[in-house]
């Protein structure tokens, strides 16, 4: 998660944006969009600047409004990266603090809250950061479906312990999980014949682009938008 590519075009935080609120969830500050009576639901895991990135909570409302419960839960607990270029941040000290087992392990509980309160079908989406954090998810069957956007560094041995069906979508520019990577957990997926996976590249985009980008360049709305809708057509399809 130390490339360059998981810092540029950094977002303007927001704790006010978004048509949902902020609650305490799972033992986290979450925002919530959706209906509260959902039976279907679906948890967001964001990339390192955190769950108060206007387009994350876009997209979280959008799902919304298919019918889903969304939760995007705050994993770094007030602390997301703000300024990558600050000489006095330290990107391994703070991978350190907020590292992917501590993710995993607070996705968990998330995931529990949302069975206690009668939801029955949970999916989820991860971004650079949260999609390292999915992958281990994926390997139990507590969701029912797990959507990777440009993920961080995987590993094929975690693709190997997927358990439930997932779909990876790729920038065609990235140097994290470049196209030829993904590729190839593509085929290792397609082995598996107990649950359906999808890989996807999308040309002409880099790393970051489903919730980077600039809301004034139509080409990069168009290719975010497709990525979104690819997400919600395999949730729509396996968390029900």
């Amino acid at each position: 998660m130390s490339s360059s590519q998981c810092f540029e075009n950094p977002p303007t935080l927001s704790s006010t944006c978004g048509e949902g609120t902020v609650q305490d969830f799972g033992g986290l500050q979450t925002y919530i969009t959706g209906s509260p009576d959902s039976k279907l639901a679906i948890i967001l895991i964001s990339d390192v600047f955190g769950y108060e990135a206007p387009n994350l909570r876009k997209l979280a409302d959008k799902i919304a409004g298919t019918g889903f419960l969304v939760v995007v839960p705050d994993f770094f607990y007030g602390d997301p990266i703000i300024d990558f270029n600050d000489p006095n941040f330290d990107v391994n000290s703070w991978l350190k603090i907020h590292n992917v087992d501590k993710g995993n392990e607070d996705a968990k509980a998330v995931i529990a809250a949302l069975r206690s309160k009668g939801v029955s079908a949970i999916g989820a989406a991860g971004f650079c950061w949260g999609g390292v954090v999915l992958v281990k998810l994926a390997s139990s069957t507590d969701l029912h479906a797990a959507v990777i956007l440009h993920p961080g560094p995987i590993t094929e041995d975690q693709i190997n312990d997927v358990k439930v069906p997932i779909a990876i979508l790729g920038a065609e520019i990235d140097h994290m999980s470049p196209p030829e990577q993904l590729k190839q957990f593509g085929e290792q997926l397609s082995a598996k014949s107990e649950f359906d996976s999808f890989v996807k590249i999308f040309p002409g985009v880099a790393h970051g682009w489903t919730v980077k980008y600039n809301v004034e360049d139509e080409s990069a709305v168009k290719s975010a938008e497709e990525s979104h809708l690819d997400m919600l057509n395999w949730f729509t399809k396996y968390v029900k």
